[in-house]
């Protein structure tokens, strides 16, 4: 994992930078320093620069970027690519390009042979890439520019284009600089999904010039044909109607390999575990290849928000050593603006906040991290995938009398039994499904918006149409593989471990595993005799993970929202609210009466009085500037330190 920026001019013979162009884009890059404290490297040519903030991971001596192929013949030169993230089956890329073209290489590494690939074989290598990836390829001998990020988005890559050129880079506080800021380019529809889905949904941002490029999208550009961005993957879950017992097998044999794959490092690699079967699968097929694996768990001091004991025991059962990590109301408070300003856009997730501090623990002693993410939107994890099934009798009823019960929902008193149940079972799932966060319903974010905005169904609509030949939960997958994957799971994944300088590997989004997961039935996910999610994944792990764990009911490091609110950290949300200059946007008094209720007990509101929290954070840290994150945290470590650490 590193950090890449890239700018090209859109001018015809621009000419080398000035002195101020270069300080500029230094100063840019220095901005993800986080991202690559190994090396930093900085090239500008007539018209454009390339810089690259390198966490040395394979052949830590050679295979520095930005890469210039071929490395010699006629056309060498012609390209220069810069990348991050891994291609975990380089090896196998390496041999077929020497076979078919007697490719030359001058390094071991995999960012060369990503090189060769799109120098032989164009964008059509995207779908041969094993890995996660954004890179940024230009073409000298055609001035043509080419990006790509990998199909499920574990790598983020931002873009902002001007009348100066195209500027690229893996996180958005590098663009900055190069763009207008403050009130005037935030993107109020933005905001308005934000409140909706607790994560500004991709490929917006809060800022309305910079853009991100989708996943599973490449992107072209030239001077004077502009920009053109187009999709190579699109991911489905049609059944193929499989043998249950050949399907687990299939899920197995897959995920055993990726792991496999996604262990191979120069430097050392430990793993996170927390309670479920996602992440103790994960390691008990690592410690196959790695027997004394590292793990790292978090937990809180509130009872009952802890997993350090559950995933101790794991760590026991597999013989395994297990460093926990305790996270304070204290440590909240004084590192959320440090995790808010490495976040470029606000979160109301709070999962993320034992995530930071577990990646602060780990990146003392490893420099790779696996990790489960992706288990629950491929494998059917969410309990809410279940609600179909539950509502399928309302369902069936006829139309006149789903209105009418939808209308009787409509005046039964708030929390009154059954009333959510009529409602929701007389819903369209086009309207009533948008993810597993959805903080404010269309309703509540009319009372607290000063704006209007388009409604969520810009985000969903067109996902729903995609899917109509399938069933709903097939469908709500859909949903969450592009929008909360990518928007908050992934999102917060890459920016929690890259604030430390940590590279973190998901072995569960891999083309082999997807491919494992996408013909299953509903019925082999989640089967109709049983309560249980990811049925086919926990069969899969039959006598791989202890009993204990295969069983568990997921719970993915709780967080004590609910508890912060009514104790000192409610005190600082409070505040907060009267202190920010965001009044403009959001009506901060409704917001204070969410605070007031949640407090008194009269309601549950702590979900949506975090994210309305974590905006006002952030509008105070990137708008206002009237708070200023730390600048120390411990490991801006090197790779070599901690290697020789060890």
């Amino acid at each position: 994992m590193c950090g890449l920026s890239v700018f090209v001019s859109s001018r015809p013979n621009a000419g080398p930078p000035d002195a101020e162009a270069i300080a500029t884009f230094t100063r840019a890059l220095e901005s993800m320093h986080h991202r690559g404290p190994d090396d930093t490297r900085v090239e500008f040519t007539d018209g454009m620069a390339f810089g690259f903030k390198r966490l040395a991971i394979v052949d830590r001596e050679e295979s520095a970027q930005p890469v210039h192929y071929p490395p010699d013949g006629p056309q060498a030169g012609r390209w220069t690519v810069v990348f991050n993230g891994e291609i975990y089956n380089y090896k196998a890329l390496r041999s077929e390009l020497i076979r078919e073209h007697n490719a030359t290489f001058g390094t071991q590494g995999d960012s060369e042979v990503l090189a060769a690939a799109i120098h032989y074989w164009g964008t059509s290598a995207l779908p041969r890439l094993r890995g996660m990836f954004a890179f940024v390829a230009y073409d000298h001998w055609t001035s043509t520019l080419y990006a790509a990020r990998d199909p499920f988005g574990i790598k983020p890559l931002y873009l902002l284009e001007s009348t100066d050129g195209l500027f690229l880079a893996s996180e958005r506080k590098a663009l900055k600089a190069f763009g207008a800021d403050g009130d005037a380019v935030l993107d109020t529809d933005a905001l308005a999904h934000y409140l909706s889905f607790q994560f500004v949904p991709e490929p917006m941002t809060l800022h309305r010039q910079v853009r991100r490029l989708p996943p599973g999208h490449r992107l072209t550009w030239t001077a004077g044909g502009g920009l053109r961005i187009d999709r190579y993957f699109r991911p489905s879950l049609r059944p193929l109607h499989l043998q249950p017992e050949a399907a687990f097998a299939s899920i197995q044999d897959a995920l055993r390999d990726s792991v496999r794959k996604h262990m191979h490092a120069d430097v050392p690699v430990g793993a996170f575990l927390s309670s479920g079967v996602d992440s103790s699968a994960v390691v008990a097929l690592a410690r196959e290849v790695k027997p004394d694996l590292h793990v790292f768990t978090a937990g809180f001091a509130q009872q009952g928000y802890s997993e350090i004991d559950v995933a101790q025991d794991t760590a026991n059962q597999l013989g395994l050593r297990c460093t926990p990590t305790v996270v304070t109301d204290e440590d909240v408070i004084r590192e959320l603006p440090r995790i808010v300003q490495v976040l470029d856009d606000p979160s109301g997730d709070p999962s993320l906040i034992p995530l930071y501090f577990l990646a602060q623990t780990a990146s003392r002693y490893v420099t790779v991290v696996l990790s489960g993410e992706g288990s629950d939107e491929l494998f059917g994890g969410y309990t809410i995938y279940r609600e179909p099934m539950s509502l399928a009798g309302i369902g069936r009823l006829p139309g006149g009398m789903k209105r009418g019960l939808r209308n009787l929902s409509h005046v039964m008193p708030e929390g009154m039994r059954g009333r959510s149940f009529l409602e929701r079972g007389t819903t369209p799932i086009e309207e009533r499904y948008y993810g597993n966060a959805r903080i404010f319903d269309p309703a509540e974010k009319a009372e607290i918006m000063r704006f209007t905005a388009e409604p969520h169904t810009a985000i969903t609509g067109h996902l729903y149409a995609e899917t109509a030949d399938v069933d709903d939960v097939a469908s709500m997958q859909y949903v969450d593989l592009h929008t909360w994957l990518p928007g908050d799971i992934l999102h917060k994944a890459d920016r929690m471990s890259m604030a430390h300088s940590l590279e973190l590997r998901v072995p569960f989004l891999d083309s082999a595993v997807y491919a494992a997961a996408a013909g299953l039935s509903t019925e082999l996910k989640l089967p109709a005799h049983s309560r249980t999610t990811k049925h086919a994944l926990r069969e899969a792990m039959r006598g791989i993970v202890p009993e204990s764990v295969r069983e568990r009911r997921k719970l993915g490091f709780p967080t004590p929202t609910r508890v912060w609110l009514k104790g000192m950290i409610g005190d600082w949300v409070g505040a907060l609210f009267a202190d920010s200059q965001a009044g403009h946007l959001l009506d901060l008094n409704y917001a204070q009466k969410l605070l007031a209720d949640h407090r008194a007990g009269v309601a549950d509101n702590s979900r949506k009085v975090w994210a309305v929290a974590m905006f006002c954070l952030w509008y105070a840290v990137m708008i206002e500037k009237s708070i200023t994150p730390q600048t120390s945290f411990t490991s801006r470590s090197t790779t070599a330190d901690r290697m020789s650490a060890m």
